[in-house]
């Protein structure tokens, strides 16, 4: 299949830069996105060769994704991940039962929806001759990175905060990664990286500092409309860290409207963190380009423990185009959330994803989104990576009292 890239482009002064060779951030210290001849992709593709396509999971959508040789996609057996209606928890959140779905991320290779955005960097490294990658993570990169860095036979260097969640470390070094706990955040992580890229000679794959990662991100928002018949929903809650699934979203979007192949009203992006992490809120709220480092970050959804991100002026360019809006939630009302969803829908979320209800539930309250608007919130992983309530209960089998299992 031929590739339709075009050129890489500064996120934001917009000069452009050759595509080939191994690239990172820009001369102004921005992001690269990469950018396609769309005019030329839709005349060789359709729809309906995307919908025929036998390639697993998100690489069904090649034709928009940069890797140019079949032979350099990594795959761990991609899926489409479903998009599963709240039912039973609707009426907690304010909701009308199957207004609300949750697109289950989870289902994807180690896990998380790091799966996508690591393949596409672990392509890339593979197609331009990179034997050596490191990335700073709270947990779910890492793991990713490694699982497909293993399959590529690449190695690859793995820097965690130290206290980044047990079994992502454990995952992480099982899949074949050198794994490092470092006394810091994710930021002091990625400094480390930096500053060890000439001694040690490994390519850094931190989140928006090279352009491909956010290519496998916008994947979600491809799947999602053709999911959806070739039309969004009307609210996206996205949980923010580093941002590249709400950037990606967007730019998917806006390549799939220049396309034609969606013709609707764009979603409001929602970027949801907590109130222990709240840079791109308190930023929102303020009406800045850019946000403030947030110091002592601290939250149980490690995930979106972020205190300062590259792509900040991104996430909230995204949110304002869209007409959506930041928020922040606390960590209380997030496990409340998660423990709704998973006892009465069955649906076991990641504490970020459950950051996303909990802001649901206060957009409708304060009436920032409607009853009747079709709401997407993302599970970003599986909640068997968290920690979860211990079993209390227990049951003298020479004395059982069935009484207790009566309902009450």
């Amino acid at each position: 299949m031929p590739s339709y890239v075009s050129h890489l482009e500064c996120s934001y002064t917009g000069k452009q830069f050759e595509i080939g060779g191994v690239r990172t951030v820009s001369e102004f210290g921005k992001p690269l996105l990469v950018r396609y001849d769309l005019d030329r992709l839709g005349m060789g593709v359709s729809r309906e060769d995307i919908g025929s396509s036998s390639e697993p999971g998100f690489w069904r959508y090649s034709p928009l994704l940069p890797v140019e040789r079949k032979r350099d996609r990594i795959s761990l057996g991609e899926v489409i991940t479903p998009l599963v209606p709240l039912e039973r928890s609707a009426p907690s959140l304010g909701a009308e039962p199957g207004k609300i779905h949750v697109k289950d991320e989870s289902r994807l290779p180690t896990g998380s929806f790091k799966a996508r955005g690591l393949a596409l960097a672990v392509s890339m490294a593979k197609q331009l001759g990179i034997s050596h990658l490191a990335v700073p993570t709270n947990g779910n990169a890492g793991s990713a990175l490694a699982a497909y860095a293993s399959r590529a036979g690449i190695r690859t260097t793995v820097l965690c905060p130290d206290n980044t969640p047990e079994i992502n470390l454990r995952e992480t070094m099982a899949q074949g990664a050198d794994t490092n706990l470092v006394n810091g955040l994710i930021g002091e992580c990625g400094r480390v990286i930096s500053d060890g890229s000439e001694e040690v000679g490994w390519f850094a794959v931190s989140t928006l500092r090279e352009p491909y990662r956010i290519e496998g991100k916008k994947t979600m928002g491809i799947e999602l409309a053709e999911q959806m018949g070739w039309d969004l929903p009307d609210v996206i809650f996205y949980p923010t860290g580093g941002g590249t699934g709400i950037i990606g979203m967007w730019k998917a979007f806006a390549e799939l409207s220049e396309l034609g192949w969606i013709d609707c009203e764009l979603p409001k992006m929602v970027a949801v963190q907590s109130t222990g992490c709240a840079p791109i809120v308190r930023a929102w709220e303020s009406g800045e380009e850019f946000a403030e480092y947030w110091g002592d970050a601290e939250t149980v959804a490690s995930g979106i423990r972020v205190p300062a991100a590259l792509g900040d002026f991104l996430i909230l360019r995204a949110v304002k185009e869209s007409g959506g809006f930041a928020i922040a939630v606390t960590d209380e009302d997030s496990l409340e959330a998660r423990r709704q969803i998973g006892a009465r829908d069955g649906l076991l979320l990641c504490p970020e994803a459950a950051a996303t209800a909990a802001a649901c539930k206060i957009a409708l309250e304060e009436g920032l989104i409607s009853t009747s608007d079709r709401v997407v919130l993302f599970n970003t992983a599986t909640g068997l990576k968290y920690p979860l309530p211990e079993v209390t209960k227990r049951i003298n089998k020479d004395e059982v009292d069935f009484g207790s299992f009566r309902l009450r």
